[in-house]
């Protein structure tokens, strides 16, 4: 399914179509008074995979998470969950769980219990808990935690608990709302890595929201960026970071130079730019493009060289290191353009530079595209 197809809610009556898929959401839309919170969206998860909903604030990633948990009901549109249609089932009837970023843990009780609860819950055998909960619990690394208390744990040993306890209850779906959002930056990496681990020893569908662009890259197999409540672009991290659909999706997903410029040769699905003082530069167009039109060119800063140039109208403005590479910031003209360069090869605030802009993610979109 690509990004056209996802914005269209034209889809009706696939419960003959579903039968294979984690999740299919058809059509939904959802309201809040007066905002459209979801308009028309439709996706397909397919069983065992990895998803990540990406996108900022307010774009509808965690309504449409709300949705296929059953915290809320669409306005209009199917909800399928592992075949059948729970458009109108309360959670607990729906085969799906959620990890959510306060782990919700209770803090009475031990970390075995906290784990065994949602078992005992449902009736299940107390041999039968035994065994999954220490399953889950060896599966989590914290086979030794079991008599220790919430407050006992740090951060990411909570999180392993709350991970725990909603994979003990073996559900088609886990959900996962932002759950490395309270924990500091090393701990998030390394949560990341086990998060990874544990989706490839389980097998169970993972859909994960996030506004970090670099957790969705990290780990997932497909991302859904959203906006404004429709999907923008949906396709692996590497389809999504080399061949954006729109500038939006050039922007939040890493960084980007947009600039704008004026197409000058057009065909096959390549443009030539004229970028004025920044030269010429090629890219890939997904829409059409007449010679004359203005046009925004999406240019990843790792694809920007500088050259030393003493009469050159371009200036670096700011060098800033980031690890093993050097952030340039330079003016040319009206724009600020941004450069990631090896830190033997920067240039100093205030020298004249040329650039020379290429590289296979350059991207060309009609000017006024979202």
């Amino acid at each position: 399914m690509n990004a056209i197809d996802a914005r269209r809610p034209e889809r009706s009556n696939r419960s003959d179509a579903v039968g294979s898929l984690a999740v299919c959401l058809d059509g939904v839309t959802k309201s809040y008074d007066s905002v459209e919170a979801l308009k028309g969206l439709s996706l397909d998860v397919a069983d065992g995979e990895f998803i990540t909903l990406l996108g900022p604030s307010g774009c509808g990633k965690t309504t449409t998470l709300r949705l296929i948990g059953g915290f809320e009901r669409p306005d209009s549109g199917a909800v399928y969950v592992a075949g059948k249609n729970v458009t109108h089932e309360p959670p607990y009837r729906r085969p799906v769980n959620t990890v959510f970023q306060q782990y919700a843990l209770f803090p009475h009780l031990s970390i075995y219990d906290n784990i065994a609860y949602g078992l005992r819950h449902a009736r299940v055998a107390k041999a039968q808990i035994r065994q999954r909960v220490g399953q889950k619990m060896a599966l989590m690394e914290i086979a030794d935690l079991g008599d220790r208390k919430p407050n006992q744990l740090s951060g990411g040993q909570q999180q392993r608990v709350a991970l725990a306890r909603a994979l003990v209850m073996e559900p088609k779906v886990l959900l996962l709302d932002e759950p490395l959002g309270a924990l500091d930056y090393k701990l998030r990496k390394a949560m990341q890595l086990e998060l990874k681990r544990v989706h490839h020893e389980v097998g169970v569908t993972f859909i994960y929201v996030t506004h970090d662009q670099e957790e969705a890259m990290t780990m997932s197999d497909r991302i859904v960026v959203m906006n404004e409540g429709r999907i923008e672009q949906l396709g692996g991290p590497e389809e999504i970071y080399d061949n954006p659909s729109s500038p939006f999706v050039a922007g939040f997903v890493g960084d980007t130079n947009l600039v704008s410029g004026l197409a000058r040769d057009c065909r096959s699905g390549r443009v030539t730019v004229d970028l004025g003082v920044m030269g010429m530069i090629e890219g890939s167009c997904r829409q059409e493009v007449g010679v004359g039109d203005q046009v925004c060119v999406s240019v990843r800063p790792e694809d920007v060289s500088v050259i030393p140039m003493a009469d050159s109208p371009i200036t670096v403005r700011d060098a800033m290191l980031v690890g093993s590479s050097i952030h340039l910031t330079m003016v040319a003209g009206d724009t600020i353009v941004s450069a990631l360069v090896p830190r033997g090869a920067a240039e100093l605030p205030g020298t004249s530079v040329a650039l020379k802009l290429e590289g296979s993610r350059v991207c060309v979109y009609p000017m006024g595209q979202a």
